[in-house]
């Protein structure tokens, strides 16, 4: 009996120094954050001085995306995408309360393997989140409540309905407190009662900012005049493909600014949404801080990234739901141990975060089709993770990205775009029509076609697509 005890408390110990030597992983989420909405990315535009302090001290990743989705929210298929380890239209399929009861989920994985995980801000997954971490605090839901009031907004020579700063509105302020505060606040506390002091900690903070509505103090707004915002350089009155791309007035982020769009409407729209993130950055700027006090800052890996990018007047759009770079695209920020400065350009997909962190705690991710990024972290590879790129909308979008060419698919509109987004990133000049770019054309278009067989797309498109002759 009394050996038995001895190993029993062997096999204790060696548990709790198999757990201590594994290092934290603190994931920063946001919401609705396009790619160069950081300063460090050379946007000029707008302050993001503790997101630009962790670029600057880590690996930033320029060329992160989301594959798209097969809902209007497009953050649910991210968010599904990321904690399941799928790729979208297997996402979509995957039996998530089977996938919890069977510890699939990202956070169970981690728990697993001696992770204590805990979790505060927007889950949007058809799952409990209290069943998936050990502890949760204040879970959100998709968005803040909004008001009939910050839609079709601002018109010239109306009165503006919507204040961004007016707690009264409801909305991030409902409750009493910024949403933003509120889950930094819950971070911080996570940090302060001891996470990570006897297990490592997985903790997955994930803010709705800098999804609508628009919200923010108004010290914040008030850094924001229109004389300081610029017109997106895309700007269009209205998107010429809008309503057979599902993009048209009756989808709800499409409807927050006025038909056609005018260049007032923008700059307040993008004044605002500059002012939220500078808001969200003070917020992650506490939480790195307390970070930092914990004394755990050494031995914890971060991540920022956030579940889709996107447009806010660029392309005559305001959502998500396209297949432009601004919507794909999504800022990827990381600062660990032993991680040195520096960018690195391979494509990659945001949902290797998941794949990343299980390699981090040695767990096994055979079935995850996410890949670790360990290797271009650590200069052992320059292989990209997304190669090609593919993104997907509903029925309506298709996308493909190869060595700096995307090729747009608009299957209800019987149109294809063609840009050269590596010498033309805003996507200003579509070469589809081109006469010595229809051999690339029809090339890149098989090779969607053959992407999407790979993806399990349920989305057939005929050839007669293609244009005669290319």
């Amino acid at each position: 009996m009394y050996s038995k005890f001895l190993i029993l408390c062997a096999c204790l110990l060696h548990a709790s120094l198999w757990a201590a030597e594994k290092p934290n992983v603190l994931f920063l989420f946001a919401d609705d954050f396009t790619y160069d909405a950081i300063r460090a990315f050379e946007h000029t535009d707008i302050e993001t001085p503790h997101l630009d302090r962790l670029a600057n001290s880590g690996k930033v990743f320029t060329h992160a995306y989301n594959m798209g989705s097969w809902s209007g929210a497009v953050c649910i298929a991210s968010r599904t995408m990321l904690n399941t380890g799928k790729y979208v239209w297997r996402a979509q399929k995957t039996d998530l309360k089977q996938a919890m009861t069977q510890g699939k989920m990202w956070s169970q994985r981690m728990a697993a393997h001696g992770y204590e995980t805990l979790m505060t801000g927007k889950w949007h997954v058809a799952v409990d989140a209290a069943r998936c971490f050990d502890q949760t605090s204040n879970v959100r839901s998709g968005m803040p409540k909004d008001t009939p009031s910050s839609y079709n907004r601002p018109l010239m020579g109306q009165p503006d309905p919507w204040s961004p700063s007016d707690p009264d509105l409801g909305g991030y302020w409902q409750g009493g407190k910024h949403w933003s505060e509120v889950t930094a606040d819950d971070a911080v506390a996570y940090l302060q009662k001891g996470a990570g002091k006897e297990k490592p900690f997985f903790m997955y903070v994930a803010f709705n900012a800098p999804h609508d509505p628009r919200q923010s103090p108004a010290e914040y707004v008030a850094k924001y005049p229109l004389d300081r915002i610029q017109v997106p350089e895309s700007f269009l009155p209205e998107y010429p493909y809008k309503d057979k791309i599902g993009c048209g007035p009756t989808l709800r982020d499409e409807k927050l600014a006025p038909f056609p769009r005018t260049e007032f409407a923008i700059k307040t729209h993008r004044a605002e949404y500059y002012a939220l993130i500078t808001h969200l950055d003070a917020q992650i700027g506490r939480v790195l801080a307390a970070l930092d006090a914990s004394g755990q800052a050494d031995k914890t890996w971060i991540f920022f990234t956030a579940d889709h990018g996107l447009a806010v007047g660029k392309h005559g759009l305001l959502g998500k739901q396209n297949m432009h770079e601004h919507s794909l695209r999504v800022p990827f920020l990381v600062k660990g141990p032993g991680v040195q400065p520096g960018k690195i350009d391979a494509s990659i997909y945001l949902q290797d975060v998941m794949a990343t962190s299980l390699d981090i705690a040695d767990a096994q991710a055979d079935d995850v089709d996410f890949h670790s990024l360990l290797p271009l972290i650590e200069g052992k590879s320059t292989q990209a993770t997304a190669a090609p790129v593919y993104g997907a909308y509903l029925n309506f979008q298709r996308a493909i990205i190869v060595d700096g060419w995307k090729l747009i698919a608009y299957p209800e509109a019987m149109t294809l775009r063609l840009y050269h987004v590596a010498e033309d990133p805003e996507e200003l000049h579509d070469l589809a029509d081109a006469p010595a770019q229809q051999e690339r054309v029809n090339t890149l278009f098989i090779q969607l076609q053959a992407l999407q067989r790979k993806m399990d797309d349920p989305l057939e498109m005929v050839p007669a697509i293609i244009k005669p002759g290319a």
